[in-house]
C-alpha cells in the first residue's frame, strides 16, 4: 500500500494549519509557513497559541509570508521593549502597536479564513479561545508570556499566554478536523521532563511536523531569527516529500 508523502496528504483535501507555542519560535513558524505556500499549499483555517498564534493570526489577517519575514528580520528589541511596573516586565503597548500596524482593525469574526487563538484567563485559570473581537488584541493576549508581559485586558477579562495550558494551540480546533500541526520541539525549563506538552500532539486526522535543533531565539539574540527562519523553511520543504506514518514527521538538523 502506498504511503502518501506530506505533500500528497495536504493536497488530498482542505486543511487547517495549527502552530504551537514556543517563546520566540515565531521565526521558525514563519519559515515553515513560507515553505508551505511556496509549494502552493495554503490552509483553509488557522489556529495556534503564543508564537503559533502570532504567525497564524498574522496570516489569517492577510499578512503574506514575505511581509512577515521582512517584519521579523527587521525586528529589534526596542520595537517591543517597554518595561513598566505591573504583573510582568513589559507593559505590551509597543507590541500591540506593532501588531496593529500589521493587521489594523481586523476582527476575528470577519477574517477571510477562520482563526482560533488560545489564551489563558486569569479569573477562571482556564484556557479559552477568542472567537470575536480585535485580532491584534487576541494575538497580544495569546503571546503574553507570564513574567515577561503584563496581562492583556479584553472586555474586562485578563488574559495571559495561551501556551500555559494549551501548548499545541489546538483548543479551538474540533477533534477530527484535518490538521497540519507545526510543533516546536521544546527544551522549556517550565515543563517537567516527559511532559505531554513537549511531545507532538496525536489526534485523528492530524499530521504533526516536528524539527529538532532549530536555532533558539530570545529577546537578547534576535539576530538569530534569520537563521531559525531558514532552517525551519528548509526543514518543512524537505518534510513535504517525507512519507506520513502514524501522523508524525520528525527531523533533526
Amino acid at each position: 500500500m502506498h504511503t502518501p508523502t506530506l505533500r500528497e496528504w495536504l493536497r488530498e483535501a482542505p486543511f487547517t494549519l495549527a502552530m504551537s507555542s514556543g517563546f520566540f519560535g515565531f521565526y521558525a513558524h514563519a519559515g515553515a509557513l513560507a515553505a508551505l505556500e511556496d509549494a502552493g499549499l495554503t490552509a483553509q483555517g488557522y489556529a495556534g497559541s503564543s508564537a503559533g498564534a502570532l504567525v497564524t493570526g498574522l496570516r489569517a489577517g492577510g499578512v503574506s509570508p514575505d511581509a512577515m519575514r521582512t517584519t521579523l528580520e527587521a525586528l529589534r528589541r526596542d520595537d517591543f521593549w517597554d518595561p513598566a511596573p505591573g504583573l510582568g516586565l513589559l507593559r505590551g503597548d509597543r507590541f500591540r502597536t506593532m501588531l496593529h500596524g500589521l493587521v489594523g482593525d481586523a476582527r476575528i469574526e470577519t477574517l477571510g479564513a477562520p482563526w482560533r487563538g488560545s489564551v489563558w484567563q486569569l479569573a477562571t485559570r482556564r484556557t479559552c479561545v477568542l472567537e470575536r473581537g480585535s485580532l491584534a488584541a487576541a494575538i497580544h493576549a495569546s503571546c503574553a508570556l507570564p513574567a515577561l508581559f503584563q496581562p492583556v485586558v479584553i472586555d474586562g477579562a485578563r488574559y495571559l499566554d495561551g501556551g500555559i495550558e494549551d501548548r499545541p494551540g489546538l483548543a479551538g480546533v474540533p477533534d477530527g478536523t484535518r490538521t497540519l500541526h507545526h510543533h516546536l520541539a521544546s527544551r522549556s525549563p517550565w515543563r517537567r521532563e516527559g511532559s505531554s506538552a513537549l511531545r507532538p500532539p496525536r489526534r485523528a486526522n492530524l499530521t504533526a511536523v516536528s524539527v529538532h535543533g532549530i536555532t533558539r531565539v530570545n529577546p537578547f539574540a534576535l539576530e538569530r531569527g534569520a537563521l531559525a527562519w531558514t532552517q525551519s523553511h528548509d526543514a518543512m520543504r524537505a518534510s513535504l516529500d517525507a512519507p506520513v506514518r502514524d501522523g508524525l514527521i520528525e527531523r533533526s538538523l
